[in-house]
């Protein structure tokens, strides 16, 4: 008898956990827990799975039952203490042999070797896996502990001396599951478990994103072939509204429904039969960037969750909640902030751009604590990812992987990136008649408008960050 624990796997593509359990003999329990430690709150008080991020999920996880079921299988689910659960199902069906994929952050980690820990103890053989990046770990050219401290001194040495695996392939049938009481055609969510509702994003989000595989490859496929915006990608990452600037993967690969090598491997089929640019190699260069997150985070463990982050940088951060407050609704008085966090309210999603920005506002000019900006996107993205996510918000605070300690000047940023503010308009649109040329300072154009005060002298706060980090 064999098991599978299910993480932020949610594929058959490219799944070395399910391709390697499918060529062992015997029964198979493919399995999925929630655990109390990703569904309650954080250290700030967010759900830590928030309705956006949870809807998304039980998508990918109806998908993956959908699959499997195809193949004579089945997913079954679990709730409460992950290593209690599984254990659960090794003592009751006499499993032998479990696999997993490793994870990377120190959260994950501590509960692998809890549960390793239990299996051994009972006899069981343990396989794990790592298959979440697109450079595999043991590819490296370095030691985790001799990663370099900045991307590109990292991207450099693994462009050079690295090499992308090829994929795993789709088992054609699957272990069945050792008896009916837990084969279920439809998969049955306890819905009473969550201390949040499930919850669809606002239609007026740039993409209706449906969790799952089928819908991940069938934005791989719209992306890069129907619609052919893989040719022009470096040019259009940036921007701000529509589907189709950016490819918007982030959500399926937090889950793990698709896989970094797949894209890989697409990009490289796209550059064979159409076109190889700059636009091409970005998408691979972001990928590469989603690795380094990853790989530093194993290197760092918690260091990338404390206030001084994997620097030791000592600020005395401020943890005024009502700026917080105003932060989260969109009522800081400063129009692209709003604009992109009014989005991330309503969708759970923002562009690369607006998360760089808004973060970015965050901790330079409010000198608010990072993390509970982090936090606060730990809950809300639906494309949460626990390394991209800590990661960029530790670099951007000036905590993290960033040489430089850099801030952005929120205006210059929208009038580069939003120059006729289209996108500051939709999502505020109490905002529409005011002036291209005063929609920075849209209540000295009109006092009447239905927007708040800014919470702080944007200039002269650009002049407190000189003198704090000076």
């Amino acid at each position: 008898m064999n098991l599978i624990w299910f993480r932020n796997d949610l594929r058959l593509h490219d799944n070395e956990v399910l391709y390697q359990a499918c060529r062992n003999s015997g029964n198979l329990i493919p399995l999925y827990v929630f655990d109390p430690i990703q569904h309650g709150k954080t250290s700030f008080g967010f759900p830590k799975t928030g309705e956006y991020r949870l809807n998304f999920l039980f998508e990918s996880l109806q998908n993956l039952h959908e699959n499997l079921h195809q193949k004579g299988s089945g997913l079954v689910l679990g709730y409460g203490d992950t290593v209690k659960v599984i254990m659960h199902y090794v003592e009751k069906y006499g499993v032998e042999h479990v696999y997993f994929h490793e994870e990377a952050a120190n959260e994950e980690t501590e509960l692998e070797d809890k549960l390793v820990e239990k299996l051994e103890e009972a006899g069981v053989k343990v396989h794990s896996f790592w298959g979440s990046t697109l450079y595999h770990a043991d590819d490296l050219p370095f030691e985790f502990e001799k990663i370099p401290e900045v991307f590109t001194a990292f991207r450099k040495k693994v462009e050079k001396y690295s090499k992308v695996r090829e994929l795993f392939p789709q088992p054609e049938t699957i272990p069945s599951l050792p008896e009916t009481s837990i084969r279920n055609d439809k998969l049955d969510i306890d819905y009473s478990f969550f201390e949040v509702s499930p919850k669809k994003p606002d239609n007026k989000a740039v993409l209706s994103f449906n969790g799952g595989e089928d819908e991940a490859l069938k934005r791989l496929n719209d992306y890069f072939w129907e619609g052919d915006h893989l040719k022009v990608y470096k040019q259009t990452r940036n921007g701000l509204l529509g589907a189709d600037y950016s490819s918007k993967f982030s959500a399926w690969l937090a889950n793990g429904c698709i896989s970094p090598r797949k894209i890989y491997h697409e990009v490289r089929r796209y550059e064979s039969e159409r076109k190889s640019n700059s636009s091409t190699y970005w998408m691979i260069f972001e990928l590469i960037w989603r690795d380094y997150f990853r790989f530093i985070h194993l290197k760092h463990g918690d260091r990338f969750f404390y206030e001084a982050g994997i620097k030791g940088e000592s600020v005395d951060w401020s943890r005024n909640k009502n700026m917080l407050k105003a932060w989260i609704e969109g009522e800081t008085g400063i129009p692209f902030v709003d604009a992109n966090m009014v989005e991330l309210r309503e969708t759970g999603f923002m562009s690369n751009r607006g998360r760089q920005n808004v973060a970015s506002f965050f901790a330079k000019n409010l000198n608010l604590d990072w993390r509970m900006g982090a936090e606060y996107f730990e809950s809300v993205l639906l494309d949460y990812d626990v390394c991209s996510n800590w990661g960029n918000w530790a670099y951007v605070s000036g905590v993290g992987n960033d040489p430089r300690d850099r801030y952005f000047n929120i205006v210059v940023q929208a009038e580069r990136y939003d120059p006729n503010a289209e996108y500051i308009r939709y999502w505020l649109p109490q905002l529409n008649n005011i002036s291209t040329k005063g929609i920075h300072t849209p209540l000295k154009e009109n006092r009447t408008i239905d927007y708040p005060e800014p919470i702080i002298d944007l200039e002269r706060s650009y002049d407190e960050i000189k003198k704090r980090y000076s």
